[in-house]
């Protein structure tokens, strides 16, 4: 048999099957996420075969992959089962921006859509760009609190604390930020958040519908102005815990969206008090 790129690739995780979408290989996709919400089509078109610490082996050597594509050491051991019964497996471990996008290069590239690839990093990174410099325009930096889980408390990851500042923020827990586990970045403490006092509170579940209400009552973070002022938002998993372009365009674009309304409210503020 000749040499060929990949024809038959089950996606494990999200960010692989929405990127193959957007450089126009999705033919190539036999099986995805049971996770997956974008694009909406591909629910509709690809039979699901995982969830993200577990998978349906059977199912996936049905469809005779000659690629499966995985995340982190968290799918090690599908990664490891599904190489003892003769798959080829990928796993990509990005956790920053940058990551993201070369995670995109090199998926393109493994699948003959270099130029289709580069082109798409290019727009990404032109919408960040925008963002970026709109962020400018925000006489003050919002401090945020992202919180990725509630019970234990745990901070946003690399790429969300990055998005955070491109969109025109500072996020107070960035030095959690780069660990590789999640449990490198619980707030043992809650009393932390009213030392931090931030401006903005992001949620995001991983799937589990952020409670504003349930924040706001934790002990003593009445005293957060955050919560003083019902700056607690909700951003879907979807759009902003995957590595991948959701995060680099509806997720970050939802973030500097609140920041700026709150940047908008607080100037307002500050104009009607008396000087």
């Amino acid at each position: 048999m000749p040499a060929r790129h990949p024809e038959r690739i089950v996606c494990l995780t999200e960010e692989t099957t929405e990127t193959l979408y957007l450089l126009g290989e999705e033919r190539r996709i036999v099986g995805i996420s049971g996770y997956t919400v974008r694009p909406p089509r591909a629910r509709r078109e690809k039979p699901r075969v995982s969830a993200f610490l577990n998978a349906n082996y059977d199912k996936i050597l049905q469809l005779k992959p000659d690629l499966v594509l995985g995340f982190s050491d968290l799918q090690a051991d599908i990664a490891r089962d599904l190489a003892k019964a003769g798959l080829n497996i990928m796993l990509f471990n990005q956790r920053s921006v940058d990551e993201i996008l070369s995670m995109i290069l090199t998926l393109s590239s493994l699948v003959g859509a270099t130029t289709k690839g580069e082109a798409l990093v290019e727009r990404l990174q032109k919408n960040l760009q925008s963002i970026s410099e709109a962020a400018k325009a925000f006489p003050k930096k919002p401090r945020v609190y992202f919180e990725e889980w509630d019970e234990p408390m745990i901070s946003g990851i690399r790429w969300v604390s990055e998005l955070v500042e491109i969109a025109g923020g500072v996020d107070v827990f960035s030095e959690l930020s780069r660990s590789q586990a999640a449990s490198g970045r619980i707030v043992s403490d809650a009393s932390l958040l009213i030392e931090k006092n931030p401006d903005v509170i992001l949620g995001s579940w991983c799937g589990k519908k952020f409670r504003p209400e349930r924040v706001a009552t934790r002990p003593g973070w009445d005293r957060i102005a955050a919560v003083k002022n019902a700056e607690l938002h909700e951003i879907k998993s979807a759009d902003i815990l995957q590595p991948g372009p959701a995060a680099l365009t509806d997720g970050v674009r939802r973030i500097h969206e609140i920041l700026r309304r709150f940047s908008d409210r607080a100037s307002a503020a500050r104009a009607r008090a008396p000087g």
